[in-house]
């Protein structure tokens, strides 16, 4: 099969053939239509997380059953399937509970421990598979069907997570982005009263306020606090995410909550930030970190989607021979929404 595969850190996609993959025990192959291409898998891509090379990587895939190993149930082939993207041990109390991002014996992610979807076939664990309902133009639309399994699932996490309310407002930083235009799609959707696309390219507010967002803040003037104010009468936003997660896109949304308001981090900066304990004491105020989804929300955002509540945006589809094409866009933060390699 032809894949587009990682050599060593921060270099180049190679596309090479490799040998078609096969299942062993517990294991299914699936034929792969598309895989989206985000930042969380381009951070791999530049290096920026420990991996094991040689690797084909992306996990967002739009796929169809093709083998299945021994001892698989509840898959056949023909199945149309997206991925999970945690290798989850599915027994711990975190697993159990419902909260398998927590998972004690967690094994890593699909296209940074095991080999991913920049390719023409991929081998996971069956249980890593996951059935798409009907009502989903799986093979008309692949680059939007795949991307649900993160860019809509992450945000529909968000959203309870921060409890987001019809009361809040609710200001998105990175709006421009694959997770935060979908983000200001999933906010509209939930009702909150006002949603505010933060970002510092003003060329994707377009996309933004057409997702769902009602007011735009462009961060590279450098007033956000001030400008979030001003748009909520100086009361403050009631819920502040941040795809970015920068100290100082993180201080700049603490700095801009109300009372009771809520920070939501969703980035992998690692960069301290300060907030001031006064602060939290006087207003409530909650901080928290948010990783991806659950499999049952991956479901639920699958449902959601094939019941046309909302439908994703990939705004750049290119051929698996342009990965790399595509990742010098992302890196440079040039893609509105997502974008998607699809299989020709």
């Amino acid at each position: 099969m032809k894949a587009m595969v990682l050599k060593s850190k921060n270099t180049p996609f190679v596309l090479e053939n490799v040998p078609d993959p096969a299942p062993g025990a517990g294991e299914a192959v699936a034929k792969v239509l598309a895989c989206g291409a985000g930042l969380t898998i381009h951070h791999t891509r530049a290096g920026r997380v420990p991996i094991q090379y040689p690797r084909i990587i992306g996990h967002e895939i739009t796929g169809e059953i093709v083998a299945l190993g021994q001892g698989v149930t509840g898959l056949k082939v023909g199945d149309p399937v997206t991925a999970y993207f945690y290798l989850t041990c599915g027994e711990c109390y975190w697993c159990r509970i419902n909260r398998e991002s927590l998972c004690d014996n967690f094994g890593g992610y699909v296209g940074r421990d095991v080999d991913g979807g920049y390719a023409e076939y991929i081998k996971l664990p069956a249980k890593n598979f996951l059935r798409l309902p009907e009502g989903l133009d799986w093979r008309g639309k692949p680059a939007e069907i795949g991307v649900i399994c993160d860019a809509i699932a992450t945000p529909v996490k968000v959203i309870r997570r921060a409890r987001v309310m019809p009361t809040d407002t609710v200001a998105v930083f990175g709006a421009g982005g694959g997770l935060g235009v979908h983000m200001a799609m999933v906010a509209r959707w939930a009702r909150a009263k006002e949603v505010i696309a933060v970002d510092t390219m003003a060329s994707k507010f377009e996309t933004c306020l057409k997702a769902g967002a009602d007011a735009t803040v462009d961060a590279s003037e450098g007033r956000v606090v001030e400008q979030l104010m001003e748009l909520t009468g100086g009361k403050g936003v009631d819920v502040a995410i941040d795809f970015v997660s920068s100290k100082s896109t993180l201080e700049a949304g603490a700095g801009a909550l109300a009372k009771g308001g809520r920070l939501i981090t969703l980035g992998g900066h690692s960069e301290p930030f300060q907030l001031d304990p006064a602060q939290l004491l006087r207003k409530e105020i909650e901080v928290m970190g948010s990783r991806y989804a659950t499999r049952q929300e991956v479901i639920e955002s699958l449902e959601l989607v094939a019941r046309g509540e909302f439908f994703p945006i990939v705004t750049e589809k290119v051929p698996l021979e342009q990965a790399e094409a595509i990742h010098a866009r992302v890196d440079k933060s040039l893609v509105t929404g997502r974008a998607a390699l699809v299989m020709t």
